[in-house]
């Protein structure tokens, strides 16, 4: 992708160098309290569980990164090296800070043409662990976007993942993965987010899970689409878009179970088989509008 004069985006949150430790939280603990308090058992017994529970740290249970679910569990921060910096000064990440831009761009024409407004996500770069509006996000648990407070979370070692681990190298690989978590957001400011969040409620686990691979491969067209108005900025690169469909075949759920485990269970599928997330992307970049994304209302065989 041709970055070089491109401008960075400045909604850059840059939390590298931070570490998190657990701590407790008053109205949480006082909750827990009351509810040992009101519980069977001796008064010695319960003082003692208190006691423990306040020298040692309230346990608390982790909103879901996906939905409106939120954290109980409370981080403060120790050993700060960088805190809320909004300009990066290494190349790999001004070139995400850049794709972020890019979307910036083209997201505001389209809703604009819509009669919306777009708002702007952030992107938070981190090491290891993070605290966000979805509960403690985790580099283990690759980039990801938390609809609550509206941002992107990304640990720069997925940048090199890519190649090391998924066998998807170049920067547009990167740029598509960037993409997708930007059209969840998207999905979020058209309400699309919330309205499938709130259907997957008292749902089977089955079918909350086909739910939600609609949900992906949408953002996966959305992407698409981003990559076409790349194209048509004679920003792509020769192979870019081979760049991309490698990182969408590469985090397929089939693939993924399959190099994990040596076979696959459709029912368990999240984000979809490696062949329905390229053709998606590949959809998206092909007709580069919104009107040809409804993943939501074709059958199981049309996906």
């Amino acid at each position: 992708m041709k970055s070089d004069h491109l401008k960075e985006s400045n909604n850059i949150e840059d939390r590298r160098g931070q570490s998190y430790s657990q701590s407790s939280s008053n109205s949480n603990l006082g909750g827990g309290i009351l509810q040992i308090l009101l519980s069977p058992g001796s008064f010695k017994s319960k003082i003692i569980i208190i006691l423990l529970i306040v020298f040692l740290g309230g346990g608390a249970s982790l909103g879901g990164l996906f939905g409106n679910g939120t954290s109980s569990q409370p981080y403060q921060s120790t050993q700060v090296t960088r805190t809320n910096k909004t300009h990066v000064d290494d190349a790999d990440a001004q070139f995400v800070s850049k794709v972020l831009a890019t979307t910036e761009d083209h997201w505001h024409k389209v809703f604009q043409a819509e009669g919306r407004t777009y708002q702007e996500p952030k992107l938070v770069f981190y090491t290891g662990r993070t605290k966000t509006g979805c509960g403690v996000g985790q580099a283990s648990a690759g980039p990801f976007y938390c609809p609550t407070d509206k941002k992107i979370y990304l640990d720069m070692s997925f940048y090199k993942e890519l190649t090391t681990k998924y066998k998807a190298s170049g920067d547009f690989a990167m740029a598509y993965v960037i993409a997708h978590e930007v059209g969840h957001h998207v999905q979020n400011e058209l309400g699309i987010l919330g309205k499938y969040h709130r259907m997957q409620q008292g749902l089977s686990e089955k079918e909350r899970n086909a739910i939600s691979v609609r949900i992906e491969l949408q953002a996966d067209y959305l992407a698409g689409v981003w990559a076409r108005s790349i194209q048509d900025r004679n920003l792509l690169d020769i192979g870019d878009i081979e760049e991309a469909m490698n990182a969408a075949h590469a985090v397929g759920d089939d693939t993924l179970q399959e190099q994990a485990y040596g076979y696959s269970v459709p029912d368990s599928f999240t984000h979809g088989t490696s062949e329905q997330r390229m053709r998606w992307f590949k959809r998206g970049y092909q007709y580069g509008d919104l009107q040809h994304g409804d993943t939501f209302s074709l059958s199981d065989s049309e996906l």
